[in-house]
């Protein structure tokens, strides 16, 4: 039985620290790289080949696009200093880039997408170093529309793809390879259950690959023409320090994508968290912050090397959580493995030579399925009036000027280049809307004290008057001054477990007629108070007054987060005006 066979549902075999023997890590490393290296290879071929580039210059692209990824996958594995996760988080090619790359590439060719890449890896860093930030401008709602109109913008290259046949190919070739592809893919995907759904696009492309070989379509002498063991002989593209109009033309859209990327590493962080431990913990932001840092390492080192940007794959965390085998040793083979494989170019022409409709079925169940995560993303929490309109109205708006029906003839020069392109309008448009509605809202307000007891009446009293003025009922008052006191002595009791340091702490309270966002921001903390939350039985004994404080704390309020930064330590509490009864939730779902 393989190693993936033995994992049982959610049961953590091996924890994230846990020292896995060494054959069953690497065995857990070559299913892991198995299941992605189409993907992290077809992605660069994708591009390139839309772009109209050079034989050499893909070559190049898939070499130093799974080189990068596997020297990626290591680091989030390992975490040095703030860098990396410390998790499995397998690193590949980012189909979120094919449209502004493909764009990069027509414009400028490849020096331009690696200036393009380098930039924008830099507000990775910047979002990694202050990941507060942004979160309230790049929200769910504007992450899932952009995502959305990615898709928009891929899909008719998708369909290209179909057409890509030789001229002397019969002409039911192409059909045959792209229903039979697409079929397997549908079929695995709809009636296969745990590890073999993930092998659904794995077994449409060999599928598709082995019906292409009677009919012509399947490259044989490019598979037989390539080496066993070497690199590139050549196909850098280097770079330069000019930036034209093109670059600036381009250089929003890349930089959008880069963030909802690193948003998405963001949730992948969180979630490879949850299924890597035995005992429930809260999502700890310092690996989430170590995460984002890698993905932005690793997004430079494409630049530097001229391929296509890599990102987070989700399929890290189905895999963890169906084979329970957590241990960041599997994520270093991982990275091993794929840097193996990038000096293998017998193996990756395997890969090079899939025809274009069996790669047009790959892209298409691919961008299907993120058009799909992108609308359950815009979607999470609920759709309101509000959320609809900023999702509706962004989306259309993108998808208009992707088709040249939004002020065609009246836009010209660095207006339509940047318009242009449907992800880049609809995506300023939903974070314009979004910072209107932030900044039309109630209006934060802001108290500084220090974390220490003597605090409370200060901040009770703060909180009082905001509840009034918002017209709260007396017994929400007193509910939302509890809250604050059972907040602040939380972190009380966690400095004096840590030592009795003396914080500074920055209280930051929004307040309307229906709920109040609480934010106590301090230096970064020791234990994690949503931890302490979770495991705390609601008829456990109370042997501690801080024990008091939290089980008070989750009694009057709706929602409870704690959020552990490098630099920061976020304790967000939302308490309800509502005379019912709260519910007490623990919310870990993160950003």
């Amino acid at each position: 039985m393989s190693a993936v066979g033995k994992g049982k549902g959610g049961h953590v075999r091996y924890e994230a620290d846990g020292r896995p023997p060494t054959l069953l890590a690497a065995t857990m490393g070559l299913q892991y790289a198995t299941l992605c290296v189409a993907g992290i290879v077809l992605t660069p071929a994708i591009i390139v080949r839309a772009a109209g580039g050079s034989d050499e210059y893909l070559a190049w692209a898939v070499f130093a696009a799974i080189f990068v990824s596997g020297i990626a996958t290591i680091l989030q594995a390992v975490r040095l200093w703030r860098i990396g996760a410390g998790f499995i988080l397998l690193m590949g090619t980012s189909g979120a880039f094919i449209a502004v790359s493909i764009a990069a590439l027509s414009q400028g060719g490849p020096m331009l997408l690696a200036k393009l890449v380098i930039v924008s890896s830099l507000f990775q860093f910047l979002l990694s170093a202050r990941l507060l930030l942004l979160r309230r401008l790049f929200t769910t709602t504007v992450t899932g529309t952009v995502i959305m109109l990615i898709s928009v913008s891929v899909m008719p290259i998708m369909f290209n793809q179909l057409t890509l046949v030789p001229d002397d190919a019969p002409p039911a070739a192409g059909p045959i390879t792209f229903v039979v592809a697409i079929a397997v893919m549908a079929g695995f995907g709809l009636r296969a259950r745990g590890i073999g759904r993930l092998w659904a696009p794995v077994a449409g492309v060999v599928a598709g690959s082995v019906v292409a070989v009677p009919f012509g379509l399947y490259d044989l002498e490019q598979v037989a023409a390539a080496a066993w063991i070497g690199a590139p002989a050549g196909g850098w593209p280097g770079f330069d320090l000019s930036f034209g109009p093109a670059f600036w033309a381009l250089l929003p859209g890349f930089v959008i994508v880069t963030l909802i990327g690193a948003v998405e590493t963001i949730g992948d962080a969180v979630g490879i968290q949850r299924v890597s431990w035995r005992t429930p913990r809260a999502p700890d932001y310092r690996a989430v912050q170590g995460a984002v840092a890698a993905d932005g390492l690793g997004n430079l080192l494409s630049g530097i090397a001229g391929t296509v940007p890599n990102t987070t794959y989700s399929s890290s965390i189905s895999v963890t959580e169906l084979t329970g085998v957590a241990s960041r040793r599997v994520g270093m083979w991982i990275g091993i493995i794929f840097l193996g494989l990038a000096f293998l170019p017998k193996a990756l022409s395997l890969i090079l030579a899939i025809p274009g409709p069996v790669v047009g079925a790959y892209g298409l169940v691919l961008i299907a399925i993120l058009f799909v995560l992108g609308a359950r993303i815009a979607g999470h929490g609920g759709i309101d009036y509000r959320k609809a309109l900023v999702v509706g109205v962004s989306f259309w708006i993108g998808v208009g000027f992707e088709n040249d029906l939004i002020f065609s003839d009246q836009l010209g020069g660095w207006a339509a280049s940047i318009l242009g392109n449907g992800m880049t309008a609809g995506g300023l448009t939903a974070i314009g809307l979004t910072a209107f509605l932030e900044s039309t809202g109630p209006r934060r307000r802001r108290l500084a004290v220090e974390v220490n007891a003597a605090s409370g009446p200060r901040i009770g009293g703060f909180l009082r008057s905001l509840a009034e003025r918002a017209r709260w009922t007396p017994e929400a008052c007193d509910r939302l001054w509890s809250a604050g006191e059972e907040a602040l002595l939380s972190l009380v009791g966690l400095d004096e477990e840590e030592g009795g340091r003396k914080r500074s702490l920055l209280v930051v309270a929004r307040v309307d007629r229906q709920t109040a966002e609480l934010e106590f921001i301090a230096a970064p903390g020791g234990r994690n108070i949503e931890d302490r939350l979770v495991v705390m039985a609601p008829d456990a004994p109370v042997p501690i007054e801080n024990e008091l404080s939290l089980r008070l704390l989750r009694h009057v309020s709706t929602s409870v987060q704690h959020q552990q930064y490098h630099d920061t330590d976020v304790l967000t509490v939302t308490v309800s005006s509502d005379s019912q009864e709260p519910t007490g939730q623990v919310d870990a779902a993160g950003i």
